[in-house]
């Protein structure tokens, strides 16, 4: 066999096994398990769905929840219209009135950003340090916020483009018209699951009182489980 021929060989094959294990690996991810957990709450209870585009932020999070480090912390930060924060460690323990929202785990999370993983309602997003202490985004270990958000006309959305430097796909534009969300989020936090089951749950601890840093003048807290075994309701989108 000539030279030539053999470099064609070779170059077939590497091509040929470089698109076999790509489609392995697609067929592989198709298969990949879901992870659901359960957040209860004295306002009800919520299931949110981890994305497996968003690996780092997905094991993270279910390692927290089965080692048990959200048992009885507090929804610390609650705006309506916005959205419900919790996962501060130090809230377990705090006092009516203490100021919640600097605790973390001693570690950080890269920014994980997905197109077509937006700050839609119902969205599962981590909490961040400022731009000006955090250039790259990381995202904090243990703090999250629930997305409430508001609707948003096509005027307003475009308004947020323009500032923004965004764009944003028609099935985005359609989603934030709809149901609503926090579109000016997108980008700046990584969004890592959304609920979908008990959302309505979200609405009810957006209204309760809050006092100074909007902290909830009775405490909310929170327990947390990953479900081994759960199907989604009817109708929710993958």
């Amino acid at each position: 066999m000539t030279t030539k021929k053999i470099t064609f060989l070779l170059v077939f094959l590497s091509f040929f096994f470089s698109g076999f294990a790509q489609k392995i690996d697609k067929q592989a991810k198709k298969g990949e398990k879901t992870y659901y957990v359960k957040i209860e709450t004295s306002y009800g209870d919520m299931v949110v769905k981890l994305y497996n585009e968003t690996p780092k932020h997905r094991d993270n999070f279910i390692k927290l929840v089965e080692d048990g480090t959200y048992e009885d912390l507090l929804f610390h930060r609650v705006i309506n219209k916005f959205m419900i924060q919790g996962g501060d460690p130090n809230s377990r323990t705090a006092k009516p009135g203490q100021m919640l929202g600097d605790g973390d785990m001693g570690y950080t999370i890269p920014a994980e950003f997905v197109p077509g993983l937006y700050h839609k309602k119902g969205a599962l997003a981590a909490a961040r340090q400022g731009d000006d202490v955090n250039p790259q985004k990381a995202s904090s270990a243990c703090q999250f916020y629930l997305v409430q958000g508001d609707v948003w006309s096509a005027e307003k959305l475009q308004m947020v483009e323009r500032r923004m430097g965004k764009s944003f796909t028609p099935e985005q534009a359609e989603t934030y018209a709809t149901i609503g969300g926090t579109p000016f989020l997108d980008g700046d936090y990584t969004v890592f699951g959304e609920v979908v089951e008990g959302i309505e749950v979200i609405d009810k601890i957006a209204e309760v009182k809050c006092g100074p840093m909007d902290r909830p003048v009775e405490d909310v807290k929170m327990k947390m489980s990953v479900l081994k075994k759960y199907k989604e309701p009817k109708g929710t989108k993958e």
